[in-house]
């Protein structure tokens, strides 16, 4: 690669979103691939379109803290000693976050460097000599994830900075604005429609977790469905379920390791454990509670990081008999050198033996089969009340948790009743916020979290010791739907303005 002048300036998409140009780069070293010759061939391409799919890992395995730990899902394992996180991770779940708040500045900045690849990679496909059946492929997988990053975008920080070519010149991005979110919807759909008509049905298994038509479709179906245009959400989501996907008769097989990419996967991210190759899914550690000593990682004298902690909420809003709870969560573990039950609740579903501490195999699921249908079934009430087909989709989740079927209820009531499904279905996989903002007005939010405070403060998850709740905690404003853009950006660009209450 060319070396560039350095630019000290902390503005993620001047850092992410720059082609390379003579006018502002030293030489290129003659030892070195430059940009115009590492895109000449189909391996190459595919390595830079493979080293999207690498961004999405990191990205992936953050998003917890942004779409379970600041709901009524998940919590923290409060540590009096190491106060250390309050004004990072805590933020969240207190909804203390401000546009200082690094981990708000992480998220934005990691996005934006993504897309940075993306539409370098586009860019470039035109140019390359590859047969027309791999280039076609190549754009719809990238087409599919510039879709997937601005939609995340446009749920937290609603209007956005909208990029879809790579920059000449550094000084471009100065001049930038936030478009309204109804131009990025467009370049979204836009995207999505190229992706569905470019991916495959299906991938040979060597290629096994590589985007197919169906992960689009089901973008596409949110999308739609978060727009509340319903016809066209359901009739996205219908054609998944002509592609060869079904439920997988036992629920904890979704989520082994042994059986990734399963016939209910539509889309996960992929991770490779027990070995130090940097492609195994850490995350599992994060949620593990702390002061374990092994009893919980398997591991002598290894802890975790205590965070995205099952709330209480959530264990009691599991149905006696639903048999994903245990496969879900622990409400506690037994201490090995006492011998006492210790009630602090953790993530189960990600929790298989590994060989080499720190190296886990899980992978990510992003969309699953049951998503779909659950989706499905909320297309239809919102169109006209449930009807025997809304019912079909949702009680086939239901039977394959151990539940009898639903039946006989209004609108409301069924809304009620897939709200919760999508919860205990889809329980720490990242959807909660998304489900919450786009099923409930602004009000019932502040009220959902006004009554998750009280609950909390009065009988807190995990021990909080002799430390008080601080002044502020749980406070949620309607305006804090959309996450502040972050300072470090507004300074560097005064064209950006700021969102509202922020």
């Amino acid at each position: 690669m060319k070396n560039s002048i350095k630019i000290f300036i902390s503005l993620s998409i001047v850092l992410s979103l720059v082609s390379c140009s003579d006018d502002f780069l030293d030489k290129q070293n003659p030892n070195q691939l430059g940009e115009e010759s590492f895109f000449a061939t189909e391996k190459q391409v595919n390595q830079a379109v493979i080293g999207v799919y690498g961004q999405l890992q990191g990205i992936t395995g953050n998003q917890w803290l942004f779409t379970e730990m600041i709901t009524d899902n998940t919590t923290v394992h409060f540590d009096e000693g190491n106060r250390g996180n309050a004004p990072g991770i805590e933020t969240f779940e207190y909804w203390q976050v401000n546009a200082n708040t690094g981990n708000i500045y992480g998220l934005y900045r990691d996005i934006y460097n993504t897309l940075g690849s993306i539409n370098l990679t586009i860019a470039k496909l035109e140019g390359a000599d590859i047969n027309d059946a791999a280039k076609s492929r190549f754009e719809g997988e990238l087409r599919f994830f510039r879709a997937y990053y601005y939609f995340l975008l446009t749920q937290y920080f609603g209007d956005v900075i909208l990029v879809t070519e790579p920059f000449s010149d550094p000084s471009e991005a100065f001049e930038l604005e936030r478009s309204p979110i109804t131009e990025v919807y467009s370049q979204i759909e836009n995207d999505l429609d190229v992706a569905i008509a470019l991916l495959p049905n299906t991938v040979a298994d060597s290629e096994a977790g590589r985007l197919t038509k169906g992960a689009a479709l089901t973008l596409a179906g949110k999308f739609w469905l978060t727009r509340k245009e319903y016809t066209r959400a359901q009739a996205a989501l219908e054609q998944v379920t002509g592609l060869g996907y079904n439920l997988l008769p036992n629920y904890e097989d979704v989520f082994d390791p042994n059986n990734k990419n399963n016939n209910e996967s539509i889309f996960e991210v992929q991770f490779q454990g027990g070995n130090d190759l940097g492609e195994s899914s850490s995350f599992i550690y994060q949620f593990y509670p702390k002061f374990t000593n092994g009893e919980v990682t398997g591991f002598p004298g290894i802890s975790g990081g205590g965070w995205n902690i099952p709330t209480l909420d959530i264990i009691g809003d599991y149905e006696d008999g639903d048999i994903r709870k245990d496969i879900s969560l622990s409400e506690g573990y037994t201490d090995m050198v006492t011998g006492e039950f210790v009630p602090v609740p953790f993530i189960e579903k990600f929790r298989y033996e590994h060989a080499i501490q720190g190296r886990p195999n899980n992978n990510w699921p992003v969309y699953r089969y049951a998503d779909v249908l659950l989706m499905l079934a909320e297309t239809i009430n919102e169109q006209s009340g449930p009807n025997a087909e809304a019912y079909g989709y949702l009680n086939q989740v239901r039977a394959r948790a151990g539940l009898p079927p639903v039946s006989g209820l209004s609108q409301d009531e069924f809304r009620a009743v897939l709200l919760h499904e999508r919860r205990v279905e889809l329980a720490f996989e990242n959807h909660r916020w998304f489900d919450l903002r786009r099923t409930l007005s602004t009000s019932e939010l502040i009220s959902l979290f006004e009554a998750h405070a009280a609950q909390e403060m009065a009988n807190p998850t995990t021990p909080r010791g002799i430390v008080p709740f601080s002044a502020g905690d749980y406070e949620f404003d309607g305006y804090e739907i959309l996450f502040p853009i972050p300072d470090r950006e507004l300074l560097v660009n005064p064209k950006l303005s700021q969102n509202e209450g922020y």
